[in-house]
């Protein structure tokens, strides 16, 4: 089965409680096997508006074996954002949780919906410190691989 990397970030409200239930939901998603979580890291807030600089992020990163199409698995990390109570009404605002698909193996596409591996992620220690806890370095996003 291939495997999939999933960033996980929070900067409202619980934030260990957010991150703990968003694992908690993809470790249960169907033909989902978690296999491996980074440690959580306290970073600042990258590309947010002004007004909200001051809400730090707690970001990890989930190793899992799945199943599931990227397509399908990205619509289960958006269910489970919506019902954690992420509203995206501004760009890069406040979010009790925000889960991205950074690399899925063997799978590189570009479509307005989903873009493998994700485009920024070699550019963000927020991303970088929690992968490097799952053994994936910068070089493996930028040759789209999980070692």
């Amino acid at each position: 089965m291939p495997r999939a990397v999933i960033a996980l970030g929070s900067n409202l409200g619980l934030r260990e409680e957010a991150l703990s239930l968003a694992t908690a939901a993809i470790a249960h998603l169907p033909g989902t096997t978690l296999l491996a979580t980074a440690k959580r890291y306290e970073t600042a807030p990258v590309d947010v508006p002004p007004r909200f600089a001051r809400l730090t992020f707690l970001n990890s990163a989930l190793l899992v074996e799945t199943s599931l199409a990227p397509e399908a698995l990205l619509g289960h990390l958006l269910r489970i954002e919506a019902e954690a109570g992420r509203v995206r009404t501004v760009r890069n605002g406040p979010r009790p949780i925000d889960l991205d698909l950074i690399l899925y193996e063997g799978v590189a596409c570009d479509t307005p919906r989903l873009t493998l591996p994700h485009p920024r992620a070699h550019l963000r220690d927020f991303v970088l410190r929690p992968l490097a806890d799952l053994g994936i370095a910068r070089e493996d996003l930028l040759a789209n691989r999980i070692p």
